[in-house]
C-alpha cells in the first residue's frame, strides 16, 4: 500500500515543502529511503523502526520504500522520522489517509518513541501558512516559535502514540498560541547598559554617531582601554527591533540551532564576536548544503571583530560582499543560496603589536616599521567600508573614581531612533535606509556644503592628507551628526566632528 504524508525540508533561509511518500509491499524486508537524503535522513530507518516497536506497533516485516519528493534536492536532517513512522502506519491500516492529508508533519524520534527538538521550525510555520494547511504537528520544544506565525494551528507533540491518538481523534490536542506583544516586553532587554561605563565620554559620542547612520565602525587603543566593553554596549542603542526584523533575525538562527530555549522570537538584536583563528566559512557560511555563517547570524545587529589584525587576511577580505550588498550568496555543486547579511561591523585593534603606542603610561616597543607592518594587516578595501576610526585611549584613574550620573542606553537610543526615522523619510524613495548606504551620487543630493563648509573640508584635506575615499566617508558623518541634530543641512561643526573620526587616513598617523 503507498501512503503519504506531507513534511518539510530547510532549504536557505525558507522552508520546502516535501511529499514522504511509502510504499509497503511483500518482498524481502528491506528499508530504503531515496530522494537525495543525506547520512541523517538515511539513519532515519534505524530510529522508526525502533521507536515503533518500542511504543507497542508493529513494524512490517515487508520491503519498505520512501521516497522523498522533490527528488532533485538534496534533504538533510532528523525532521522526517516523525512523517516516515505515520506513513508506515498508514500503510498498515492504524492511522486512516484522510486523517493527515491536512496537516505537515515533523519531528525527530527517540528510540522510545519521543518527539525532539528539530531546526527551522518557523521557517516550516511559515511554509505552512503560505500553503494554506489546516495545521502544523511538530516536537513540543518546537511549537511556541512555530506559533509566532499568526493564522495557523500549531500541536505540538511529546510522543509518537499521542500524536496517533490526535490523528486518529482518541485524544484531543490544544493548538500551542503565543502572545506576541507579551514575547516582545519580556524578549527586548538588553543585559548591558552605556551606564556601566565610567569615562570615555568621546567613544560613547562616536558610538552613538556610528548607531544613528548604520556606520562601520573601528576603535584603536591600548589593552584596558574599555574596547569590548564598548562594544557589547551597541546593540542596546540601535533602534527596537519591529516584527519583520525579529522573524527574519529568528528564522536564521532557528536554521542553526543556536534559538535560545523558552524564546521562540528574537527580540533583540544580535551581537556576534567570533575568535580570530575563525575561517572564511565559518564567517561567511559554507558546507555541502550551505549554512549561515557569523555575517547572516549577525544580521540586523552587530558582527565584532576584536583584534582584527589577527584575522587571517582572505577571512576578512570575504567581508567585502556582505558589508557592499547587504547579503551573502554561497554556491556549491548541489545549491546556490543566499542568506540576509545586514549588519554593523564593529572592529577593534591595538595601535601596535605590544599594544602601548598611543598610551602615555606604557612605552612603546615597536619599531615603525612594526607598526606598519601590523596596520597592513587589515587591507585597504575593507577599511574603505569603515565610516568611523575612533582611537579609544586608556582610561584616567580619577574617572574610574568620580561617581557622576551617566547617560543610560534607553536616552542614547530615543536620540539614535529619531535620526533614523529622519533618514527613513528622507530616503524612502531611493532604496536605503540610512545614511551608511548612500552612493556617490546621493552624497552630492543630500550632502550639499555651504561656502564654509568647503573651506573647511578642503583646509583637512590638505593639512591632514586626506584621501578621496576619507572625503566620502566624511560628508556620510557629517549627514548623521545633523541628523542627530535635526539639522537640514550640513554645518561646519558637523564636518569638525566627522573629521576627526578618520584618524587611520592621516598621513602623519604612525
Amino acid at each position: 500500500m503507498i501512503a503519504k504524508i506531507l513534511s518539510s525540508a530547510v532549504l536557505g533561509l525558507d522552508a520546502l515543502l516535501v511529499d514522504v511518500e511509502l510504499d509497503v509491499a511483500m518482498g524481502l524486508p528491506m528499508f530504503t529511503i531515496v530522494g537525495l537524503p543525506d547520512a541523517a535522513v538515511k539513519e532515519s530507518k534505524d530510529r522508526v523502526r525502533a521507536a515503533l516497536k518500542n511504543t507497542g506497533f508493529n513494524f512490517p516485516v515487508k520491503k519498505i520504500t520512501v521516497n522523498l519528493a522533490p527528488a532533485d534536492v538534496k534533504k538533510e536532517g532528523s525532521a522526517f522520522d516523525l512523517p516516515m513512522a505515520l506513513g508506515i502506519l498508514v500503510a498498515e491500516g492504524v492511522l486512516e489517509p484522510e486523517s493527515v492529508k491536512d496537516f505537515l508533519v515533523v519531528g525527530e524520534l527517540s528510540l522510545d518513541g519521543r518527539v525532539k527538538s528539530i531546526r527551522g521550525a518557523l521557517s516550516i510555520a511559515v511554509a505552512v501558512k503560505e500553503a494554506g494547511l489546516a495545521g502544523l504537528i511538530l516536537p513540543i520544544e518546537n511549537a511556541a516559535e512555530a506559533a509566532v506565525v499568526e493564522g495557523i494551528s500549531v500541536y505540538g507533540a511529546d510522543t509518537l502514540p499521542q500524536v496517533v491518538e490526535f490523528l486518529n481523534g482518541n485524544q484531543p490536542m490544544t493548538p500551542v498560541t503565543v502572545n506576541l506583544p507579551d514575547i516582545f516586553l519580556e524578549n527586548a532587554v538588553y543585559g548591558d547598559d552605556f551606564m556601566d561605563v565610567k569615562g570615555q565620554d568621546h567613544a560613547k559620542r562616536a558610538i552613538e554617531v556610528a548607531a544613528a547612520g548604520g556606520h562601520n565602525l573601528l576603535m584603536i587603543g591600548p589593552p584596558g582601554s574599555g574596547k569590548t566593553m564598548l562594544a557589547k554596549r551597541l546593540p542596546s542603542i540601535l533602534p527596537v527591533m519591529n516584527f519583520d526584523e525579529a522573524i527574519e533575525t529568528t528564522k536564521v538562527h532557528s536554521i542553526v540551532g543556536l534559538l535560545p530555549e523558552r524564546r521562540p522570537l528574537l527580540a533583540t538584536r544580535p551581537f556576534r564576536s567570533p575568535h580570530h583563528t575563525i575561517s572564511d566559512a565559518g564567517l561567511i557560511g559554507g558546507g555541502q548544503v550551505p549554512r549561515p555563517g557569523e555575517v547572516s547570524l549577525a544580521h540586523n545587529g552587530v558582527l565584532f571583530l576584536d583584534e582584527l589584525p589577527e584575522f587571517r587576511r582572505n577571512v576578512l577580505e570575504v567581508l567585502r560582499q556582505p558589508l557592499e550588498d547587504g547579503r551573502v550568496t554561497i554556491s556549491r555543486a548541489t545549491a546556490s543560496l543566499s542568506y540576509p547579511a545586514q549588519f554593523m561591523l564593529l572592529a577593534a585593534m591595538n595601535p601596535c603589536p605590544c599594544g602601548f603606542f598611543t598610551d602615555p603610561a606604557h612605552a612603546c616597543v615597536c619599531t615603525p616599521l612594526q607598526i606598519q607592518r601590523y596596520r597592513a594587516k587589515v587591507s585597504g578595501p575593507l577599511l574603505d567600508r569603515i565610516d568611523i576610526h575612533l582611537e579609544v585611549p586608556a582610561v584616567p584613574f580619577r574617572d574610574l573614581l568620580v561617581e557622576r550620573e551617566r547617560e543610560d542606553s534607553t536616552t542614547i537610543r530615543q536620540r539614535v531612533s529619531r535620526a533614523r526615522v529622519l533618514q527613513q523619510e528622507r530616503y524612502k524613495n531611493d532604496g536605503i535606509y540610512c545614511n551608511a548606504r548612500l552612493r556617490p551620487r546621493q552624497l552630492k543630493r543630500y550632502c550639499a556644503l555651504d561656502e564654509d563648509g568647503r573651506k573647511l573640508i578642503e583646509l583637512a584635506m590638505n593639512k591632514l592628507g586626506l584621501s578621496a575615499r576619507a572625503y566620502n566617508r566624511i560628508l556620510k558623518v557629517a549627514r548623521t551628526i545633523a541628523d542627530l541634530e535635526a539639522k537640514e543641512r550640513i554645518e561646519p561643526s558637523h564636518l569638525s566632528e566627522a573629521i576627526q573620526y578618520r584618524t587611520l587616513d592621516r598621513r602623519n598617523y604612525v
